[in-house]
Formats: C-alpha cells, sequence, structure tokens
C-alpha cells in the first residue's frame, strides 16, 4: 500500500508538471499520513504548512513534533487575525458556519503558496470521511490531489503505525479543529469503527462485518451526496 501510494503521488506530480506538493498539517493522523508520504514520494519539494486559528495548543505541539520527526520543511501562518476581523463585517452566525469560514481560510492560503511555487495542494481527507460528508466544501475539500481518500480511516491509522507516525498522534481523538470541543466522531453522530465496519458492508469490501449502522450510514451518504459532485448545471 505505502510504495502504491508513493508512486501515485510521484506521478500526478509530473503528469501535472508541478514542482512539489504543499498541504497543511493539524497534527492530526491524516495530515501526518499525507505529509510522510509526500515526503518519501517528492523529497525535500515539499512544504507542510501549520495554519492555526484559535486552534488547540496540543494540536500545534503535535504538528511539530512531526516535523521534527520527519524533518519537513513547515511554515506557520497564523490566520486567527484574518479570520477575526473578517467576522467583524459579517451578521451573527452559529458555530458550524464560523468554523468553516477557517477551513476555507486554510484553502485560501494553501492556494497562494501552490500558485506561488507551482505545487500541488494534497488533501488529507480519507474514504470514511468522504462517504460521510465529513469535509467543508472549498476549504480541507479544494485540493488537486486526494492520496488516502480511498482508505478507511482504519487503515489510515494502520499506515501511520507502519509510516512511524508518533502514537500520540495516532490515539488522539480525530478533530478538524474548527471548534473549542469538537470531535469529528461528536459531530457525525458514530464512530470511525462503526462508520467503517458499515461503509464495509455497503461498498462491498472483503470480509467487511455485519453492522447495526447500515441503515444510519446510508441515510448520511445520501445526505450528504451533494458534497461530493460538482456544482449542478441547468443545461439548456
Amino acid at each position: 500500500m505505502e510504495k502504491k501510494l508513493v508512486s501515485w503521488i510521484k506521478n500526478q506530480v509530473k503528469k501535472a508538471k508541478a514542482k512539489g506538493i504543499v498541504l497543511g498539517i493539524s497534527g492530526g493522523v491524516d495530515s501526518s499520513v499525507v505529509a510522510v508520504l509526500s515526503q518519501k514520494a517528492i523529497g525535500k519539494n515539499l512544504l507542510c504548512l501549520i495554519l492555526p486559528c484559535h486552534s488547540l495548543k496540543e494540536d500545534l505541539d503535535d504538528a511539530k513534533l512531526l516535523a521534527r520527526k520527519f524533518k519537513l520543511n513547515t511554515k506557520t501562518i497564523n490566520l486567527a487575525g484574518v479570520y477575526d476581523n473578517f467576522l467583524k463585517i459579517l451578521p451573527e452566525s452559529d458555530t458550524k458556519t464560523k468554523g468553516n469560514i477557517k477551513a476555507r481560510l486554510r484553502m485560501i492560503t494553501l492556494y497562494y503558496f501552490a500558485n506561488k511555487l507551482n505545487y500541488l495542494v494534497a488533501g488529507t481527507g480519507n474514504k470514511s470521511e468522504l462517504y460521510a460528508g465529513y469535509f467543508t466544501k472549498y476549504g480541507d475539500a479544494g485540493v488537486d490531489i486526494l492520496p488516502i481518500a480511498d482508505l478507511y480511516k482504519s487503515q489510515v491509522r494502520s499506515l501511520a503505525r507502519s509510516l512511524g507516525i508518533p502514537q500520540r498522534i495516532i490515539d488522539k481523538p480525530p478533530s478538524a479543529g474548527l471548534w473549542q470541543g469538537q470531535t469529528d466522531e461528536g459531530e457525525m453522530g458514530i464512530t470511525y469503527n462503526d462508520l467503517d465496519s458499515a461503509l464495509g458492508s455497503i461498498l462491498g469490501r472483503k470480509k467487511a462485518r455485519k453492522s447495526r449502522h447500515i441503515g444510519k450510514v446510508k441515510s448520511i451518504i445520501a445526505k450528504t451526496e451533494h458534497k461530493r459532485k460538482p456544482a449542478a448545471i441547468c443545461y439548456i
């Protein structure tokens, strides 16, 4: 699996005639895996951006831990000021709506460097998130390539262990970090283990375990279908 992913990333950069890859590292397992795979694929032509926006200190510490261990080329840009000023000109809204602004500010920043350096933006979404629609349109979904989008969360964790990702990153509760106390599983209303199990049955994964969550997950997939498709066009 690792060898195939590394080869695929290298080929995507070559086909696009790009010079390298830029991605955001959050201190989570998905971005950690994509960063290490990208480094194996293209070496020094990798820029990892740390983009705090009122983020938890532990997430920043984990991103820096990863960078130190693998000697990643990083740049930290604090988006909190931009975010705060943007909110001042907007009407008041709910936490989720404001949180999505953070994801979209990060996308803008990633593409600034991608355009400047002729790099591709690598996304860090996995298969479980993709089918659950657990991503922000034109935020973390605004990317050029998705190296691990065919891997379930359980597979990403397994790959992380084989790559030597620090265990505390693998074990931490997954979170997009868009607001205080947010977790992936809490927001989705289902654990990744249960989600992966149900998706395995729905998508015909070999040796998939029977799951009592199939109905719930099918409903989630249907409700978020619009997020996986290009914008609809009215053809005349």
